[in-house]
């Protein structure tokens, strides 16, 4: 097994499980910016060749593998000097099940990538990961953090709390809904606490992990600047949207037979795990803090969601990027 504490250097080989993801697709370029080869290993190479784009020639490579699968799975950590484990779901669907993916998919990465000698380990999970958790979304977190940590103590554990950027799950799907609905719903009257974390700030936290040879079995709790409440973000969305809609305090026991019927769509924009969830505050620990277990640990500020959100959420506007010019004349 290679030193774990060497940095790597550039032309060093990386594995990243779900690299063609929200969050994988960043944390490919950012690799690629500091000349790594990177082997993006996902279920169907042919609908991620668009992160070839993200290197130069030769530079990133889609692999073949099925988490699900050892044969694939070990293949596709071979010759790798390093391994990133980005692959989650937010909602079960078909074979594709928490505890199948997020626990029984990070324990057979980490098996095989110790089995391969692989040192430097980067886990990518979630701040709330708890075993006693309601959710079962953060139970599987919970255990794949231990199966991890059984094959590969060293590995760096990074917990991000709710991730933003163009492609996220979160504003885009609340500014979704405000185009078409009277109202955004406060689920339990909106006081949960979040902690909006910038893709691109997530990215470059594992790419300096992975840098830097940080594998000392630590864990990492990635927010952003700001502690925001759900009513407070969904100000903020209809306010980059400028829309004007009611904000409805829903209580949990009216939102569950909701997250029922949502949860039998294609993708369901609520379930009713993800209703315990938003239950929880998410934000980054007293003792991570204090510890300096923080993207500040990786020597990043973080950027907060105003920041960004106007140059994707324009598109939600009713005249799109002329909104502002109009409003102005």
């Amino acid at each position: 097994m290679r030193d774990e504490r060497k940095p790597l250097k550039a032309g060093s080989l990386i594995t990243v499980f779900g690299g063609s993801g929200f969050v994988g697709r960043h944390v490919v370029q950012a690799l690629a910016r500091r000349g790594y080869r990177i082997r993006v290993a996902v279920r169907r190479p042919n609908e991620a060749l668009f992160v070839k784009t993200t290197g130069d020639v030769g530079q990133v490579e889609p692999v073949q593998a099925n988490i699900r699968d050892t044969r694939s799975v070990r293949a596709a950590v071979q010759g790798a000097d390093a391994v990133v484990n980005l692959v989650g779901i937010l909602h079960e669907q078909g074979p594709q099940r928490f505890e199948t993916v997020q626990a029984g998919g990070a324990d057979r990465i980490a098996r095989e990538a110790k089995a391969a000698g692989i040192g430097v380990f980067i886990h990518v999970s979630a701040i709330g990961a708890d075993a006693e958790s309601p959710s079962a979304y953060a139970r599987s977190k919970a255990l794949g953090e231990a199966a991890v940590r059984e094959h590969v103590p060293t590995a760096a554990i990074l917990r991000p709390s709710i991730v933003f950027g163009p492609e996220d799950d979160f504003f885009n799907r609340f500014a979704t809904l405000a185009r078409v609905s009277p109202f955004l719903p406060l689920i339990g009257g909106g006081a949960t606490r979040l902690q909006p974390v910038y893709v691109k700030d997530v990215a470059d936290a594992i790419a300096r992990a992975v840098e830097t040879g940080i594998a000392d079995g630590k864990v990492f709790e990635l927010g952003g600047p700001e502690v925001l409440t759900f009513r407070e973000l969904m100000v903020l969305v209809l306010r980059e949207i400028g829309r004007k809609r009611i904000l409805l305090p829903l209580p949990v026991a009216l939102a569950k037979p909701l997250a029922v019927l949502m949860q039998l769509l294609p993708n369901p924009p609520l379930t009713l795990d993800q209703l315990r969830l938003l239950g929880i505050d998410n934000v980054v620990s007293d003792a991570a803090e204090k510890e300096g277990r923080t993207l500040k640990a990786f020597g990043i500020a973080g950027t907060g969601p105003e920041a960004i959100l106007p140059s994707y959420l324009v598109r939600f506007r009713r005249r799109g990027q002329f909104e502002q010019l109009n409003a102005a004349e």
